[in-house]
């Protein structure tokens, strides 16, 4: 009897020891489960987004193609919801207001990047100042007037573009000169993004990210691979793509 009693409580489970020595255990293989599930999700947020700045992209080279110039940003302020949010400004779209966010509503795509923040989007005057009007195609040093001037586009196949991207904000080297728009994702860290509330976030410190969010101080934008401080997701039209595209569909001779 007494050896009967000796098995069973030899049998009744665990000791504190052993318990402890598992849940050691679990709480190691669950934490080396996490890190490579938030790089996952996080890679999935970023193939999101290009993904999407792709698709925004055709879309607004659609919207030339329809109207024969691309959109004016939408006012960043304005909260999801109320009159005029997502709304592309009335053209002629000038220097004073060629910046602000993608006009989401007017092209009919997704308001915010996979983090949740509106994309900045910039177009230079020439491409979006309106049919009809017959000033703008003289570009600093690059004289363009077309004779007759185009009248199912507001701009010509001699436009040039005032926006540029460079791998560096000091010192960089040009990746795409004298395009005609940019869009940009701020990425995970959303610095210098706009919020579908109309709130600006912070900026930050890197100077490239900061390229990325001065608005209409200057036309140089910022794009390279990501680094602990920088994010962005920058994209942009291209010139050649876009007047091919409308050669194509005659709306330029």
């Amino acid at each position: 009897m007494t050896h009967t009693v000796n098995l069973i409580n030899q049998q009744k489970g665990f000791t504190l020891v052993e318990m402890a020595m598992v849940l050691l255990i679990v709480a190691l293989l669950l934490g080396g489960m996490l890190v490579p599930l938030s790089a996952q999700m996080e890679q999935r947020n970023i193939s999101d987004t290009q993904k999407a700045l792709s698709e925004i992209k055709e879309t607004i080279i659609g919207y030339a193609l329809a109207n024969g110039q691309l959109p004016c940003p939408a006012v960043p302020t304005i909260p999801t919801g109320q009159a005029g949010a997502g709304i592309a400004r009335t053209p002629p779209c000038t220097l004073t207001n060629s910046t602000g966010v993608l006009p989401w509503a007017t092209l009919g795509v997704s308001e915010t990047d996979a983090w949740g923040n509106r994309y900045t989007y910039r177009v230079s005057s020439d491409f979006a100042d309106g049919l009809g009007v017959t000033f703008g195609y003289d570009q600093y040093s690059n004289p363009c007037s077309p004779s007759p001037a185009p009248v199912n586009a507001t701009f010509a196949l001699c436009s040039v573009g005032t926006l540029n991207v460079l791998s560096a904000a000091s010192g960089g080297n040009t990746i795409a000169g004298y395009v005609p728009a940019v869009i940009i994702s701020h990425g995970k860290n959303g610095a210098g993004a706009y919020t579908p509330q109309g709130t600006p976030l912070p900026v930050g410190s890197n100077a490239d990210e900061q390229e990325n969010s001065d608005g209409s101080s200057d036309t140089t934008y910022v794009t390279h691979a990501p680094t602990p401080t920088f994010d962005d997701l920058v994209v942009w039209i291209s010139p050649n793509i876009l007047l091919n595209r409308m050669v194509a569909a005659g709306k330029l001779p």
